[in-house]
Parts: structure tokens; sequence; C-alpha cells
């Protein structure tokens, strides 16, 4: 089992330079069916499946999981990766329908061409599909593999979208700041954050 490295005691006041991850290695996600899987990410999506990790525990953990771990690639070398283990149960339902929408893998296509002829390959494979949406900085379609996990296609618009550091930690505070107020207050949080988000995009 892999040893679990202690928390200090007081976190370090600064990150040690060049300590930031280089690239999206892979993500991960537990599946019902290997082969339905590889059908779709291969066939329809167009990515070999690279790599395969077969085992009877989780190294990390050590728990008695036997598992098949399935790695398909995207032409950047990175990853999308899944595990198949037929002692799960089903997956539990989701306790809000928020959270079959915020939780997403989006992959990066070169043109608004190239998304809108995904859409058609896809429809034309039976595969539902939500869009395509101009977000403004970026343009995507939405839809879901087999075992329901979310996706998206996108490609950017404004080449400058993750240039605004600043500006991302000013909303943050402004939404933190909108959520302190409410508590304090006893009122609803998500009643200020729309109040919060709509005084915002007036002054777009």
């Amino acid at each position: 089992m892999t040893e679990t490295l202690s928390r200090p005691a007081a976190a370090a006041p600064h990150r040690p330079p060049g300590l930031l991850p280089q690239k999206l290695h892979h993500a991960a996600s537990a599946i019902a069916d290997a082969a339905r899987t590889t059908d779709f990410y291969s066939r329809i999506m167009g990515m070999e499946m690279v790599h395969t990790v077969m085992d009877d525990r989780v190294p990390s953990t050590g728990q008695p999981f036997p598992y098949l771990h399935l790695f398909f690639q995207m032409a950047d070398g990175s990853t999308i990766a899944f595990f198949e283990s037929p002692s799960l149960p089903p997956r539990a339902p989701a306790s809000h329908p928020g959270y079959d929408v915020f939780d997403h893998f989006a992959m990066e296509v070169a043109s608004r061409d190239d998304v809108d002829r995904w859409a058609q390959w896809l429809q034309a494979n039976g595969v539902e599909i939500v869009g395509p949406t101009d977000h403004g900085i970026i343009y995507s379609i939405y839809f879901h593999d087999p075992d329901g996990h979310r996706l998206e296609l996108t490609t950017n618009i404004d080449a400058t979208w993750s240039q605004h550091a600043r500006q991302a930690r000013a909303d943050l505070d402004a939404w933190e700041e909108a959520k302190r107020a409410a508590k304090a207050a006893g009122n609803d949080a998500s009643a200020a954050l729309i109040e919060l988000i709509r005084m915002r995009k007036g002054q777009e």
C-alpha cells in the first residue's frame, strides 16, 4: 500500500517555485461495461485505447476491488480513463439535477466548424446533443457517454479567455462576500447570488 503523507502542522507560506501541474495526465470515472465504453470512445470519439491495467486491488489504498483500468488518448497525448469493477453496485442517482449538469468533462477541438461537424457525426450515430451553445468565450456542444458522463466538445472564441486572473479573483471575493452577508443577515444565499449576478451582467 502507498504510504500516506502526513499534513504539516502549518501550511507553507509560499509554494516552491515551479511546483505547478504541467498538463492533464488523465481524468478517470467508474463505468459498468468496458466493452461498451471502448466502442464509444474508440469508434465514436476516435480515441485510441493506449493502455490498460488489470489488478485485484487498488494500489493506492489496498482495497480488494478487482478492476480493469482503460486509457483513451486525445491528440495532445492527454487521456481520459475508466474503471470497470463488477463488484460495484449501480451508481446512485444525483441528489440534485445540477450535479448532472455541472459535472462534465470538456475536450477542445480546433474550430467552430469542427464543433458543428462533431454535432452532425454524433447525431448520425444516435447520440443526443445539446447545442451548439455560444458562451461568448467558447462554442460548445454537450452529450453523454453510455454511462451517463456528461461530455463537452468546445473551441475557443476569445483567445484571451484564460488571461483574466485578477478579475477571476475579484469575482470569487464578491461571491464569497455575498454568501457571507446573506448568512449574517439570515437571508437566502441563492437569492443574494442571483442579485449579484444580475448586477454584474448589468455592468457588462
